[in-house]
């Protein structure tokens, strides 16, 4: 099964089972491409947010008119900021940042309750790498893309470019099918 991906100068589609690696400076408009990436040819989508509360996710996919109801959050990081969590049908938490496992968990959970096209938005290894460490990140994202091959989904895995040294982006780089490359200028290449 194939998935389009309609993110500008990337291919038309892409084979399920596949993650992509979105490389992006510290302050790069990662937003408009993750949404791009979620909202074309989707049944369910699952945001793993371990960069922003599941509040801000669900503003950040209204305002960029993504259907919400076809969402799913897990979030990371409410528990690190002091802020209540609330779970409900859609919106899930781990116990800490540094929950890597539940992290994995959580999206197995989802990949094996949800049909159809489903696709996975991880934001970000880098702070996973962050929370944890790089090591554990890695097998954390190996992990992931190997749930990914299983259930015929897609994901999008986004890694800052300005926090890792070049070692780490090429040891990264070569777990994925493709490499999107969003510069400081907001353009967009593939590899």
């Amino acid at each position: 099964m194939d998935y389009t991906l309609a993110i500008e100068n990337t291919p038309d589609s892409i084979p399920g089972g596949t993650g992509l690696l979105l490389l992006h400076p510290s302050i790069g408009e990662t937003d408009r491409i993750d949404t791009d990436f979620l909202k074309t040819d989707t049944d369910h989508f699952l945001v793993v947010s371990t960069r922003t509360t599941a509040r801000e996710v669900e503003q950040k996919l209204e305002y960029y008119d993504v259907d919400e109801s076809r969402a799913v959050i897990l979030d990371s990081i409410s528990v690190e900021r002091g802020y209540s969590r609330r779970r409900t049908e859609n919106i899930h938490y781990v116990r800490s940042p540094d929950d890597l496992a539940g992290i994995v968990e959580q999206v197995r959970n989802f990949l094996e309750t949800h049909d159809g096209k489903l696709r996975v938005s991880v934001d970000s290894v880098t702070e996973m790498a962050y929370y944890a460490d790089v090591d554990e990140a890695y097998a954390a994202t190996e992990e992931l893309l190997d749930l990914l091959k299983e259930h015929d989904a897609v994901g999008l895995f986004h890694l800052s470019k300005e926090v890792h040294d070049d070692e780490t982006l090429d040891r990264f780089r070569e777990l994925f099918y493709g490499v999107i490359d969003l510069n400081v200028d907001g353009d967009v290449s593939y590899e």
